[in-house]
């Protein structure tokens, strides 16, 4: 087994950034934690709540989707570092059972990162479990830095 490269950004450095540029979004109240981020991937969780229920009881499409994005988008700024402009040119989810109603965990790996772009797979289980709700593939934009 080899060992994972050190990400450009650690996992507290991506909390107090995005904490700081996202409040809206990324606070105490969103739902979301990063639980671990490496050079390449990450893992995230979406902490469940009923008002992401739908009718039928299952979680949201849009729930899972923007989990996905979010994962993808924490990849790939453990990965090249601080870039808040990075954005989503696409994403298509497969939904593939019906999410079990608890926390959300995305498991992300970029299948590649170039300068400009990265190509990133998103496995999404309900928590403590094995098999997947869905599966999501997404491309960002990575803008260009000046240093």
């Amino acid at each position: 087994m080899t060992e994972m490269a050190s990400p450009k950004l650690t996992r507290k450095e991506l909390v107090e950034l995005l904490g700081a540029e996202f409040p809206e979004m990324f606070n105490a109240r969103s739902g979301y934690t990063i639980e671990k981020v490496w050079q390449g991937g990450c893992i995230v969780r979406r902490h469940f709540s009923r008002n992401s229920l739908r009718p039928g009881g299952t979680l949201s499409g849009a729930t899972m989707m923007a989990l996905a994005d979010f994962a993808v988008y924490v990849a790939v700024l453990a990965s090249v570092g601080w870039v808040p402009l990075a954005v989503t040119t696409n994403l298509t989810i497969n939904f593939l059972k019906k999410p079990a109603a608890r926390d959300l965990i995305a498991e992300t790996r970029l299948i590649k990162l170039g300068k400009r772009l990265a190509v990133g797979e998103v496995d999404i289980r309900s928590d403590g479990e094995g098999e997947l709700v869905a599966h999501v593939t997404s491309t960002y934009s990575i803008p260009t830095r000046s240093v």
